[in-house]
């Protein structure tokens, strides 16, 4: 999943680029705080996917002896990293720059290049749309029926989350700043402009929190979530062979690597052939309905609390 979010990756940085040189344009023609916010903005979001490929590619490093269970929590660091920058450059700055264009205004709304400010931000939410389109189609490949909002919270490849969360925000941080720059012509009104400044700076800090928030989650040892273990004791409950098991434990190593381990007491009348071939049967369909689960360990432990039948209430033991 981390792999084929590149593309949309690829997408965003061309896209900010592009944004952040003709924003930094128009700010210095217009002197408008909210221009100069969206230009560092777009800067920080470009640097962002940049960290995001190069967590990406780290993370696909082949697994050694240092690092037995391979290097998938690279891209949670990273997005983790991009986190952190967002509520810092972006939120931060934002917030300090329209702070001071409230305390120390300019006399008057400049004019004559304010078309400059429609014209970008006009490009710039075309621009953005259109990388967001691209991040929405990975995003929702694997979405299901779940809300936007809760697949936010529980998709575990951070990388495509960034750019869906990131171009978001740049989308309503744009809308923000047309209308204060369109209120501060109309009205002439200076203090429009540190308005739509603060409004940004706190739009940023807000998503950054959420962000570092679900990365710092899968960073200290998140495992699935509750419907994906359902299906693995499903599986369980299913397997004749097995008389009783514990709540699997499982934990995130990155997007496409899960370890989960299970403790079953098998029959006793089985024989170690046995007992193989059904701990393969079980390996083999729970990779077959999660494949993002690489590794599983199975372990045989006397368990007195009898298996959960489908007419049983759950009975395994926690």
């Amino acid at each position: 999943m981390a792999g084929s979010s590149k593309k949309a990756i690829y997408g965003a940085i061309l896209a900010n680029i592009a944004i952040a040189i003709s924003k930094f344009i128009a700010a210095f023609f217009t002197s408008s705080s909210s221009m100069l916010s969206e230009g560092i903005h777009s800067l920080v979001d470009t640097g962002n996917g940049a960290l995001l490929l190069f967590g990406i590619n780290k993370s696909n490093t082949p697994a050694d002896e240092h690092h037995p269970y391979g290097y998938g929590n690279e891209v949670y660091f990273w997005s983790f990293v991009v986190a952190v920058l967002i509520f810092a450059l972006g939120g931060g700055i934002a917030l300090f720059e329209g702070i001071e264009a409230i305390l120390y205004p300019p006399k008057e709304v400049e004019r004559e290049h304010i078309m400059w400010n429609y014209v970008v931000l006009g490009l710039a939410m075309l621009f953005e749309g259109s990388a967001l389109r691209v991040a929405l189609k990975q995003f929702n490949s694997t979405r299901g029926d779940k809300s936007f909002i809760q697949e936010l919270v529980d998709i575990k490849d951070t990388s495509t989350a960034a750019i869906v969360i990131e171009d978001s925000a740049a989308l309503i941080g744009l809308a923000m700043a047309f209308i204060c720059v369109a209120l501060g012509d109309i009205t002439d009104i200076v203090y429009f402009d540190g308005i739509g400044s603060i409004l940004i700076g706190l739009l940023l800090i807000s998503v950054s929190l959420f962000f570092a928030t679900e990365c710092k989650d899968l960073l200290i040892g998140e495992g699935l979530i509750e419907s994906d273990l359902k299906k693995i004791t499903a599986i369980l409950d299913n397997e004749e062979n097995v008389i009783a098991y514990k709540r699997p434990l499982s934990l995130y190593f990155g997007p496409n690597e899960v370890l989960v381990n299970l403790d079953a007491n098998f029959k006793d009348e089985l024989t170690a052939d046995d007992i193989e071939k059904t701990i393969d049967n079980i390996e083999s369909k729970i990779k077959q309905v999660l494949p993002f689960v690489n590794r599983i360990f199975i372990e045989a432990e006397t368990i007195k609390t009898k298996k959960r039948t489908k007419s049983e209430p759950n009975n395994q033991i926690n």
